[in-house]
């Protein structure tokens, strides 16, 4: 699996699925989702200013609140390629890793932040649990995945890797 490079997007603690997806885009088309991610964060343009490969890095709690699955879906095709908190919301969580979104916890958030500056470009590193500002080349461990999780990511979601582990047993 290949590093993660983009600008940070900083957020708070207890960003919830109300704020990532509001309730009124619930019967959005897929497609049309992205168009209102986070709109009703604190970065409400935030789907404006997004682009491909751009990193949230977020305080405790992020995507709590209601399990609606939309949420990380619009993160994702926004362009969102992860997000690092201090910590998530459980369903939040389990939900961004099927559909093949990563979602890291670090306990270095505070620190991250402190040292960064807006515009910052990050690049993440799963494989080896690791967070790099590429203006000031300060490294931050985040927390390892599971093998089990890495696998569902590598493969872009659960589904994709239901249908791998399918093909490799001939059932497909």
């Amino acid at each position: 699996m290949g590093n993660i490079k983009g600008k940070a997007f900083l957020l708070n603690e207890n960003v919830d699925t109300d704020q990532i997806l509001p309730g009124y885009a619930m019967s959005y088309p897929v497609e049309e989702l992205k168009k209102v991610a986070l709109c009703g964060s604190i970065i409400p343009d935030f789907a404006n200013l997004v682009k491909s490969g751009d990193i949230i890095i977020a305080d405790d709690n992020f995507g709590c609140g209601s399990s609606r699955e939309q949420a990380p879906v619009a993160l994702k095709s926004a362009g969102v390629g992860a997000v690092i908190a201090k910590s998530f919301g459980r369903i939040f969580r389990k939900n961004a890793i099927n559909i093949g979104l990563p979602v890291v916890v670090c306990e270095y958030i505070d620190k991250i932040k402190s040292e960064s500056k807006e515009d910052d470009e990050f690049d993440v590193d799963l494989v080896n649990s690791t967070i790099t500002n590429l203006r000031t080349q300060n490294k931050y461990v985040l927390n390892s995945l599971s093998e089990t999780t890495l696998e569902t990511l590598q493969a872009g979601g659960l589904i994709n890797k239901v249908r791998n582990k399918l093909v490799e047993r001939g059932a497909l």
